[in-house]
């Protein structure tokens, strides 16, 4: 085995969940960590959600040549090997290995073979889950934790790739995530943040045979000693249980923050999507939100420009926007990928209006995000301190509601939880002053 690794991870937070796991796997293996630059190996984590996915891949496998013409072993893992898997071991010669998803757990076993001059390639997506294979979770680099307990979908948006490259929704089992989970937390997590393509679609048999939702696992995971937080992404409107509305206002370690993508406020372009709500029903699922959780602070996803959509459509999206007040959004330009049924639509829509429609769009976003953000000054919460910001003495948390808080303080320490007052806010942050030295 090569000697040092660096892993870059693009994309979704599942990536970054599944980055942390291969270079687990590669410490693991005896390898120590490193710049991309001095890397022995270099293994790119990839996302096929953007636009130009592909081709984003190729440039970076190019920018990874030396001065000397050489290059580290290359291992492309991740929705891109899966959904283009032969087509880069052809057009990059310079890839050693390519992993798709739900194979990266053969990494070490895949970088031996391509040791001895093979190229390895694995897209297949076996039965047997791979999180057995994996290292147990050890020492955490941040307070903060991802825990992946779901993976694949089967709502099948005409615009989503994920059904290809991550396969059919599974749900881990219930005692190994609540292995993981405690595994985590002994490492220094004191947040951890649940993961899946359809997070709230998880369902298993807990320890005593009974039938959980997510939940459930929730409450289980609340009872943990030492974990002060709790969160999860990303949600689909369909699978919103009553159960997991009421957790919201039941559960205290379960954070006032909900991810619950839209996609479009217009039913017609929903039900081009194959997206299971409307509009309405939509909005009626956030009121029921709200009614357990007065104060939660609402995330969403928008895709402007997918095929079809008129000025009318785009208008119910900018309403629904005006409607829910989202403290934070995603919003980004169709792009066809290839293989999915929006790609082969009529009506694409040409690139400068769906510009003009994003930057509207964003306007709005951007607007209600800094409103929240200022309807936020006078509040007094807990934040969980993450890392250090730019001056001395400064360190930068998240509060409940996830916005960035900057709060200069003597004698606090990352992974501690410090009350402060919310004295300031801008677009993107806000600013804090202790309230006393450390929250219980």
């Amino acid at each position: 085995m090569t000697q040092t690794y660096h892993v870059k991870s693009f994309g979704c937070q599942m990536n970054v969940y599944d980055g942390e796991r291969m270079a687990e796997l590669m410490e693991a293996e005896g390898m120590t960590a490193s710049d991309k630059a001095d890397a022995d190996l270099v293994i790119l984590n990839t996302c096929h959600i953007r636009e130009r996915a592909a081709e984003k891949v190729y440039s970076e496998i190019g920018r990874l040549r030396r001065e000397d013409g050489s290059t580290p072993m290359i291992a492309v893992a991740g929705c891109v090997a899966q959904a283009e898997g032969t087509e880069i071991a052809r057009r990059a010669p310079s890839v050693d290995v390519v992993v798709g998803p739900q194979a990266y757990h053969r990494l070490p076993e895949l970088l031996r073979e391509a040791k001895g001059g093979k190229k390895a390639l694995d897209t297949g997506m076996p039965a047997a889950s791979k999180f057995a294979a994996l290292p147990k979770r050890g020492v955490q680099t941040r307070p903060t934790a991802f825990l992946t307990v779901q993976e694949g979908c089967d709502k099948f948006c005409t615009y989503c790739v994920v059904p290809y490259t991550r396969g059919a929704e599974i749900s881990r089992p219930w005692g190994a995530l609540i292995d993981e989970a405690k595994a985590l937390i002994d490492g220094g997590a004191r947040e951890i943040t649940l993961l899946g393509q359809n997070v709230n679609a998880w369902e298993a048999v807990d320890d005593k045979g009974r039938a959980q939702g997510l939940d459930g696992l929730i409450r289980a995971l609340a009872e943990l000693p030492g974990l002060a937080r709790i969160r999860y992404t990303t949600s689909h409107p369909g699978d919103m249980s009553e159960s997991l509305i009421a957790a919201h206002g039941e559960v205290e370690a379960l954070m006032p923050f909900l991810h619950l993508p839209v996609q479009s406020g217009s039913d017609r372009i929903l039900k081009a999507m194959n997206r299971s709500h409307t509009a309405a029903s939509y909005l009626k699922l956030l009121d029921r939100v709200r009614a357990v959780r007065p104060d939660i602070a609402l995330s969403g996803d928008f895709i402007v420009g997918f095929p079809g959509e008129t000025d009318r459509d785009f208008e119910d999206t900018l309403t629904l926007v005006r409607a829910t007040r989202y403290a934070q959004a995603y919003s980004f330009k169709y792009s066809p990928r290839p293989g999915t049924p929006a790609a082969e639509m009529a009506d694409q829509i040409p690139p400068e209006i769906m510009d003009e429609r994003l930057q509207r769009l964003q306007a709005a976003l951007n607007a209600d995000q800094h409103a929240f953000n200022r309807a936020s000054v006078g509040r007094r919460c807990d934040i969980l301190l993450e890392r250090k910001g730019r001056k001395a003495r400064q360190l930068v948390g998240k509060s409940p509601w996830l916005q960035s808080v900057h709060v200069d303080v003597d004698g606090a320490a990352i992974g501690d939880l410090l009350t402060v007052d919310l004295v300031d806010a801008g677009p993107n942050s806000l600013a804090g002053e202790p309230a006393m030295r450390k929250a219980a």
